[in-house]
C-alpha cells in the first residue's frame, strides 16, 4: 500500500485566493471545470456546518486503521482541511467526536475522508466544522499503520494534492489546483452573475427560454 512516507509541510495558496471562492457555490465551480471534478457524491456532508474551504492536508491510511491521521493531527496548520484517503473502506470507522473537536480546537478548517466515523450525532454538532464521509459505524479502528502523510491521495475517485484547495457544501466537495484555481473563480463568477440575473428573471416573471426550442428542434423534434 503506502511506504511509510511523511511529508511535513508544502506550498499553501495564498489566503486571499482560497478566500475567492468563499462565496461560490460548489455547482459553479464544477460548471467551471467542466462538470468533470466532483468527487463520489456518497462522500456527504454530515450537516448544514457552512463552506468547506482551505488547503487540503492529505493523509493515506490502511483501511480501518488511523494511526498516520493521529499523526497528522499535529502536523497540519490551522485553516488547513484534512483530507483522508481511506480506500473508501466503511468497515471501521477512522476517527469520531474527540479526533474532530482536537482538529477544531487546533484551527484546522474540517474534514473529508473517504471512508467512514462514528460518533455521527455529535460531529453534526460542531458548529462551523464540516465533515464529509461515506458511512458512521461504531466500529472503531486499530493504529498499526501503514500510511503516508503529505502526499498525493485519491478521495471519491479524484486524485487530491497537498495544497489543493478544498471547497465544499450541501452538494459536494471538490478540489482545485491552485495554479488554476484564479481562472476558475474568475470563470465562476460570472457564472454564478449569470445564474443570479436569471434567478431575478424568474422571480419577476420574465425569464424567457427559447434555447430549448432551438436545441429540441436541432435534434429533429417537430414542435406543433
Amino acid at each position: 500500500m503506502a511506504n511509510n512516507l511523511i511529508v511535513r509541510d508544502f506550498a499553501r495558496p495564498s489566503k486571499d485566493l482560497i478566500e475567492r471562492f468563499r462565496a461560490l457555490p460548489v455547482a459553479n465551480i464544477d460548471d467551471a471545470i467542466d462538470r468533470l471534478q466532483a468527487i463520489d457524491p456518497a462522500i456527504r456532508p454530515l450537516s448544514d456546518q457552512g463552506k468547506l474551504l482551505g488547503p487540503a492536508f492529505t493523509v493515506k491510511v490502511a483501511q480501518g486503521d488511523n494511526l498516520l491521521l493521529h499523526a497528522a493531527m499535529d502536523m497540519a496548520k490551522p485553516g488547513d482541511v484534512i483530507v483522508i484517503d481511506a480506500g473508501g473502506y466503511e468497515g471501521r470507522a477512522i476517527f469520531g467526536a474527540l479526533m474532530a473537536t482536537y482538529l477544531k480546537v487546533r484551527g484546522m478548517a474540517g474534514i473529508v475522508c473517504d471512508g467512514a466515523i462514528r460518533d455521527k450525532d455529535e460531529l453534526a454538532e460542531l458548529e462551523g466544522f464540516p465533515v464529509y464521509a461515506r458511512s458512521a459505524t461504531p466500529d472503531g479502528p486499530y493504529k498499526n499503520g501503514p500510511g503516508e502523510i503529505g502526499t498525493p491521495v485519491c478521495i471519491g475517485g479524484r486524485i487530491v494534492h497537498p495544497g489543493d484547495i478544498v471547497v465544499g457544501d450541501g452538494d459536494g466537495v471538490l478540489f482545485l489546483d491552485p495554479a488554476k484555481a484564479e481562472t476558475v473563480a474568475d470563470a465562476t463568477e460570472k457564472i454564478k452573475d449569470m445564474e443570479d440575473g436569471l434567478m431575478e428573471g424568474i422571480l419577476q416573471g420574465k425569464y424567457d427560454r427559447p434555447w430549448v426550442k432551438a436545441k429540441l428542434e436541432a435534434l429533429g423534434y417537430t414542435l406543433e
